[in-house]
């Protein structure tokens, strides 16, 4: 199964491997008219009701596949107020091969002519709210009807997750602020598309899932779809997109300074370092937009958890390990701020080493590269597919995230599984992993730990690409800091 969210990510991540949207639109409306052949013979009366998204287009698409039936297109709202450009150019198809349409702007002047089948094409998954007018008086007037009902991916006013009314609180059942009770399309069979949603296993429907040619990759590979989602509420303030705690420096200075530089450019609001006193300045020093707070002494050791674990508390996520060095108190602090921490964490560097024997609440996501998975008790291949699965199974048996660095990146949680491609050689130097753990930090202050290490991994490489391209293989890990904003744009 597929959620609602992550489908739209898969679509996306199509079209970059260069699927058009357009094939796969005339794919699934393919697939609708297919259905509509099976229920009724030709000749039989069948109505489309379109809203003016790609929903709507693929009903569209359908109708052209339907030349021996009586057919009747019915969009919901002005044709100017059609959404996409690929539902536009299918609408004025329909306009070409003279099949009947008709534009509804107000629910009194909707009516149905007594069809054999209707299709329900107005909503589709991603949608939120109660059913509005006229959508809300056309799922009625197909539900008093004799037709049978065809809905397309899912019927509208069904929340695709969850089975329940869309507008509904958490799936309950009960509409927020629909004015009314919850109204939807009481579909008799659902079309949906490459994979089933979790949501439609608990309609009174025939479910057909469609193939419409999404590749397997646009899933198994991050894309630029796993960005989706991740913007700024345009009412946001300061804090709400993200604050993030880094925890190291000590032996060097450079490595906490690149994470917390790399959390500001992915997005991150306010960044903290919290680094021993006798580096602070210098830390300081790399920019003016960090905050620094000084350890006291010269390495970080367990006498600083008490503090490092009172600064953490007022952070949405605490990167530990960027030049924390490996001496014995660096790995007993670690050891121990990670025994008594509850939140979410991005460990890196020389803090790998105590995850497995840990005892700890905290989510964890791991950013080793593959020596240091290694040193953690993993194990890993040369075949990405063989070394992904290696990587699952070590995720799962040490309970937390890994994202495990090489030419093709491994993501998972010990259940899902994505790599990522995005990257170059000249990423080997040094400094690069701390860029990436700082990205990570960002993203996971704003979403799940899975999703924010395969955004991640997928951001960092595309900076480092964007980098190569312009400097070949003489960059340097600070030239991927510099564009990070432009690799997490999600458009």
């Amino acid at each position: 199964m597929i959620t609602s969210e992550r489908m739209a990510a898969v679509d996306a991540n199509a079209a970059a491997l260069g699927v058009p949207r357009k094939q796969l639109m005339e794919s699934s409306g393919n697939a609708v008219a297919r259905e509509v052949r099976a229920l009724a013979d030709p000749g039989a009366s069948v109505e489309l009701l379109c809203g003016r998204g790609n929903n709507g287009g693929d009903a569209f698409v359908a109708a052209r596949f339907l030349s021996g039936y009586d057919v009747t297109v019915r969009l919901l709202g002005r044709p100017e107020s059609i959404r996409t450009e690929i539902a536009r150019e299918n609408w004025a198809a329909l306009g070409a091969a003279e099949i009947p349409t008709e534009s509804v702007t107000d629910a009194a002047d909707l009516a149905l002519d007594d069809p054999d089948v209707i299709v329900d094409a107005m909503l589709g998954t991603g949608v939120a709210g109660a059913l509005r007018e006229p959508e809300r008086t056309a799922a009625r007037l197909a539900n008093e009807s004799d037709a049978a009902v065809v809905a397309v991916d899912v019927p509208s006013g069904i929340d695709a997750d969850t089975g329940g009314p869309t507008g509904s609180s958490a799936g309950s059942g009960e509409p927020t602020g629909s004015g009314g009770s919850a109204v939807r399309v009481e579909a008799d069979r659902v079309v949906t598309f490459h994979d089933e949603k979790p949501g439609l296993a608990a309609l009174d429907a025939d479910v057909t899932v469609a193939d419409i040619g999404i590749p397997a990759a646009a899933e198994r590979f991050t894309g630029p779809g796993d960005l989706l989602g991740l913007g700024r509420d345009p009412d946001s303030h300061k804090g709400e997109n993200g604050e993030v705690l880094v925890i190291g420096g000590g032996p060097y200075t450079g490595a906490p300074a690149l994470s917390a530089r790399s959390a500001l450019r992915a997005g991150a609001d306010l960044v903290r370092v919290a680094c021993p006193e006798a580096v602070a300045e210098t830390v300081q020093g790399y920019s003016a937009d960090l905050i620094v707070r000084g350890l006291s002494g010269d390495r970080i050791g367990p006498e600083h958890v008490d503090r490092a674990l009172e600064l953490a508390a007022g952070n949405d996520v605490v990167v530990l390990g960027p030049g924390l060095g490996d001496g014995d108190g660096a790995t007993e602090f670690a050891r121990e701020f990670l025994s008594r921490y509850a939140g979410r964490a991005v460990v890196d560097a020389d803090a790998l080493r105590v995850v497995p024997e840990v005892d700890t609440d905290a989510e964890l996501i791991c950013t080793p590269h593959q020596g240091e998975l290694v040193g953690m008790g993993g194990e890993t291949a040369d075949d990405p597919e063989e070394r992904a699965a290696l990587v699952r199974s070590f995720a799962d048996e040490v309970g937390h995230t890994l994202l495990v660095k090489g030419a093709v990146d491994a993501v998972s949680d010990g259940d899902a599984v994505r790599l990522n491609r995005t990257g170059n050689p000249g990423m080997t130097v040094g400094g690069t992993g701390d860029v990436l753990a700082g990205a990570v930090g960002a993203l996971a202050a704003v979403t799940d730990a899975f999703h924010a290490a395969a955004a991640g991994a997928y951001v960092n490489g595309l900076a480092g690409d964007a980098a190569a391209a312009e400097l070949g293989n003489g960059l340097v890990a600070t030239d991927l800091i510099d564009r990070l904003p432009e690799a997490t744009r999600d458009e």
